[in-house]
């Protein structure tokens, strides 16, 4: 699967692969590795469905569910996501995935001179309740659910997407999204970030409180690992990174004074799949019993549903290439199949052109008929687990766990992960694994189909999927017509009171809510914040 490293001798025969988390693979595995390792089936794997749920999360896994696909959605203005949400739905996707521009993601408004040339080009444009009534138009919000693909202003768009399904008539406690919420690997792996780590961190804490009371089935926060595995860490470090910032957010609502096992089953997980298969499924099993194990020792979850690793695990942009991209399409297969092989419960996938463009309607289905083929076609329903009971994976999943927990041990030493991201510590840990991975694909040490080696054929022509600069004055036309019309008292009013709540530390979400309904816009809910907690400012990390 090519992100592992392979040791040859002269006459090129493989003499010693070494994963990308530093575990070396043996050529045979036999019951003796098991005893090496101190495998115990009863703590190790036990039963499916059942603690520490190595063998997934269900007693039946996909013979009882299927996994919900949930490609990744959004470009331009609402009403063109909103035809390409009903045109994935109409083909059978189950979930929605929604992707928002660049500047919703920072907090500005399309008309900001900051906004400038990336209105709806990576996503959807929002600046009020009513992009999001025109997105969501005509979508059955009570039955199927939306993962708002959001960082820095998740608050801000769940409070919208609370607001839009009132609108449409649902109750609030009907619904279900899942805002990624997660400011800490947004800091490490993406830079989307706008407010300073305390401030941030409380904000997601004012999000998982209020669901807890209010909005029962949405999940508030989804840790994402997966960016930061993006941006260059290893496996191991990806699920020890996810865990420990998981670990954060669940202090800050404990400090609140409520017990982690109140919301820890409203978490959700947003991890990543590319490269060796194998240390892909040994990954995901290790990160549901430790995930499991660790809530046990620290915070004394007994709830067995509270104990669950739920989440999507998707794959896998940095596995995707330029060069000879219809190779793609098999990669995407091979990386769905470790998500099936993984026991996941929610699956996407990168599509085969996103190393070019925003997927094209084409190349979306592809992605979507791949999971339906797996799902239907190739037997990965038929049994629980299959590959349960191997000498390699059950050996490999308790190294992997080993190598998750030497990598959480150096987080603690610095401190835990809120000092370890503020110092710089594991923004500076990604970025070497980054560079020394770079350079072994440079190099040859790590295989690369099309672009290290078997590089000879044509690439094919990719559809660019346009940006449309129309789209753009659409928004901001829209926009000014929205300040023109709207009740701007009744924003003034709202925003003052979301002023008064965040400078007194009162949870903010009811008074978002209330600003949204009142048609305040993303920009104006977000200067709030700015002027009242300051921007983040990064550390050196060289």
């Amino acid at each position: 699967m090519g992100v592992a490293t392979y040791i040859k001798d002269e006459k090129d025969a493989i003499q010693e692969v070494v994963l990308q988390s530093g575990i070396k693979v043996k050529p045979v595995y036999t019951p003796e590795d098991l005893d090496r390792v101190g495998f115990d089936y009863g703590k190790d794997l036990a039963d499916p469905g059942e603690f520490p749920f190595t063998r997934g999360i269900h007693p039946l896994g996909f013979r009882s569910r299927n996994w919900t696909t949930r490609q990744y959605t959004g470009f331009g203005t609402p009403e063109e996501t909103n035809e390409r949400f009903k045109l994935m739905i109409s083909h059978g996707q189950t979930g929605l995935n929604v992707a928002f521009d660049l500047p919703t993601q920072m907090g500005y408004d399309s008309d900001d001179p900051m906004a400038e040339g990336e209105v709806g080009r990576v996503g959807m444009a929002i600046d009020s309740l009513r992009d999001f009534e025109m997105a969501f138009k005509d979508i059955q919000l009570n039955r199927i659910g939306s993962g708002l693909t959001i960082n820095a202003v998740a608050s801000i768009m769940l409070a919208m997407y609370e607001a839009v399904a009132e609108k449409f008539g649902y109750k609030k406690t009907e619904i279900s999204a899942t805002p990624q919420n997660d400011i800490l690997k947004e800091i490490v792996g993406r830079g989307a970030w706008i407010y300073p780590v305390e401030p941030a961190v409380r904000l997601i804490g004012d999000t998982i409180e209020y669901a807890m009371k209010e909005l029962p089935k949405c999940n508030p926060v989804s840790v994402a690992g997966y960016h930061i595995r993006e941006s260059g860490c290893t496996p191991a470090q990806e699920i020890s990174y996810a865990l420990m910032i998981a670990f954060a957010y669940i202090d800050n609502v404990v400090a609140r004074g409520y017990k982690a096992e109140d919301c820890v089953g409203r978490f959700s997980f947003n991890l990543n799949i590319y490269g060796n298969l194998w240390e892909t499924v040994a990954k995901f099993r290790a990160a549901r019993k430790l995930w499991a194990r660790l809530l046990r020792e620290r915070y004394d979850v007994q709830n067995k549903k509270a104990l669950f690793l739920r989440g999507i695990f998707g794959g896998g942009g940095s596995g995707m290439t330029k060069q000879q991209p219809e190779n793609n399409i098999m990669r995407g297969a091979y990386y769905a199949l470790g998500a099936a092989l993984s026991g996941a419960q929610t699956t996407a996938l990168c599509s085969f052109d996103e190393a070019y463009t925003i997927p094209t309607e084409r190349a979306a289905l592809l992605s979507l008929r791949t999971f339906q083929i797996l799902m239907d076609e190739i037997g990965l329903r038929d049994t629980v687990d299959p590959l349960a009971g191997s000498y390699f994976i059950e050996t490999l999943t308790k190294e992997m766990e080993e190598k998750i927990l030497e990598e959480m041990e150096k987080v603690e030493k610095v401190g835990g992960m809120v000092e370890a991201i503020s110092s710089g510590y594991v923004q500076r840990e990604v970025s070497r694994q980054a560079y020394e991975f770079e350079k072994k694909i440079q190099d040859g040490n790590v295989t690369k189909v099309g672009v290290n080696k078997y590089t000879e054929g044509v690439d094919m022509e990719v559809e660019l999927h346009e940006h449309n600069e129309e789209w753009a004055q659409l928004q901001i036309d829209r926009l000014k017509e929205l300040k023109r019309d709207r009740d701007n008292k009744a924003v003034n009013e709202s925003l003052k009171a979301l002023e008064k709540a965040a400078r007194e530390k009162t949870n903010v979400m009811p008074y978002l809510v209330d600003c949204c309904k009142a048609y305040a816009t993303v920009g104006e809910m977000s200067n709030v914040f700015r002027d009242v907690f300051g921007e983040y400012v990064e550390p050196s990390i060289f």
